[in-house]
């Protein structure tokens, strides 16, 4: 099969660019599952989507597995998640050449979170300890690997403070990351103000929005507590009003979403990153609001 295309030629294009986040299922019923949430999404024709690679790398078979389905099957451009968790340096460049043997070209660059129990990260014996290492690893054995990294509008929580998060940011970019990913956040302003300290920081590759449609009440507030991310008061008012009817939450969180895409893109955003959380319905609702 053909190799996919670096997402840097697409962000050359100078158009929104729509992205799609899928996580590894941890059995076969579960790859079905996402097999049928692939079918329905690809009438979307996502410019490219990502295979997350699971808490303390989990689920890196899976990753690849799903990975190598969702292009096999479906056409997609995939970005495999990679991250430095488990791993020894010569582990991970077993993993790159593997990756880049199967055609794939794109690469979300990670540190990754600590093993489950684990509070602290603590890198593999041989491994590496921060995702900017990762990068300058990937790049040096592929060149022709397009690397994304991530990006905290609201800080890492780990950062002792926004100057340094952003001086960490600035490390993975300069080691060869073409663009960042944010993490979550439901506020569009704190993304703008990202974007501009970056840019201040002389960081100037394209700045990827990652929302996250609201499905569930309990399991955002456990996603935006683990990454760092504030919700607005407004929102948690809507969601709790509507607690005791899941269509309902489901309702507002995609009309909030809808709202922060229309505005991102009117604001000049590159485009907009879905955390879907293998779910078809949001991503499809939102595609026909932006389509209205």
């Amino acid at each position: 099969m053909t190799p996919d295309r670096p997402i840097s030629e697409l962000f050359a294009q100078k158009r929104p660019l729509r992205s799609l986040e899928f996580f590894p299922p941890r059995d076969d019923a579960g790859v079905e599952a996402l097999r049928a949430t692939a079918s329905a999404l690809k009438s979307l024709t996502p410019d490219f989507v990502s295979v997350t690679y699971g808490a303390g790398g989990s689920t890196r078979d899976r990753t690849a597995q799903v990975s190598a389905l969702l292009r096999t099957e479906f056409g997609f451009t995939v970005m495999p998640h990679l991250t430095c968790v488990g791993h020894s340096r010569e582990e991970l460049g077993e993993i790159a050449d593997r990756i880049h043997g199967g055609g794939f070209r794109n690469i979300m660059t990670l540190r990754g979170d600590p093993p489950k129990g684990a509070v602290n990260f603590t890198p593999a014996p041989g491994g590496l300890r921060y995702a900017n290492d990762l990068v300058t690893l990937l790049r040096s054995r592929h060149p022709d690997f397009c690397l994304g990294v991530a990006g905290y509008p609201e800080k890492h929580l780990e950062a002792p403070s926004l100057e340094i998060d952003l001086e960490n940011l600035r490390r993975k970019v300069d080691a060869g990351a073409a663009f960042v990913t944010t993490q979550l956040f439901f506020d569009n302003a704190l993304y703008f103000r990202f974007v501009d300290r970056c840019r201040a920081a002389g960081i100037n590759v394209p700045i990827v929005p990652g929302i996250m449609p609201v499905h569930a009440i309990k399991q955002v507030q456990q996603f935006s507590s683990k990454m760092g991310a504030t919700m607005p008061a407004a929102l948690l008012k809507r969601l709790e009003l509507a607690s005791e009817n899941p269509d309902v939450v489901e309702i507002i969180g995609i009309d909030w979403a809808l709202d922060q895409v229309r505005d991102l893109l009117a604001r000049g955003a590159p485009g907009y990153h879905l955390y879907i959380m293998n779910r078809a319905k949001a991503a499809l609702a939102l595609a026909a609001g932006l389509a209205a």
